[in-house]
């Protein structure tokens, strides 16, 4: 069970998990390939490839959630009324294949990059919707 349905308080509901794209293994892929003689390519697929795994992202109807790690926990969390602005990122490639960046900025608190997602602009959509459940009660 993820980190993230286990967290869920009474009578919260995910709204949205964001996913990987595709393009975040396939550099990793690319680095084996191109690099996999040298560790150095070998370690950036590990890494890549431990880091998406290990990577849970989400909204529910009172929180964002963004879940890090393999032998330790990281995790950063923003009530949702305390998000002041979420930023998307996209590259001429990443509208194009359908990947982006967003940046979560919060009240009183640092704000927080994720990591290349697919589907940037409906993943930052599912942020007005939860508000939106949490207001009228769902």
């Amino acid at each position: 069970m993820s980190y993230i349905k286990k967290s869920l308080g009474e009578g919260e509901r995910v709204v949205a998990i964001a996913r990987f794209h595709w393009w975040y293994s396939f550099v990793a892929i690319l680095a084996l390939i191109f690099l996999g003689v040298f560790i150095i390519g070998l370690w950036i697929f590990i890494k890549r490839m431990v880091f998406m795994s290990t990577t849970e992202i989400g909204v529910t109807t009172h929180r964002f959630i963004l879940k890090r790690g393999l032998f330790t926990l990281h995790t950063d969390e923003i009530s949702l009324f305390n998000i002041e602005g979420v930023q998307v990122s996209q590259s001429f490639w990443g509208k194009l294949m359908g990947y982006g960046h967003l940046r979560v900025e919060g009240t009183g608190v640092d704000a927080v990059d994720l990591p290349c997602i697919a589907h940037p602009v409906v993943f930052r959509s599912a942020f007005e919707t939860a508000k939106e459940a949490g207001r009228s009660g769902r």
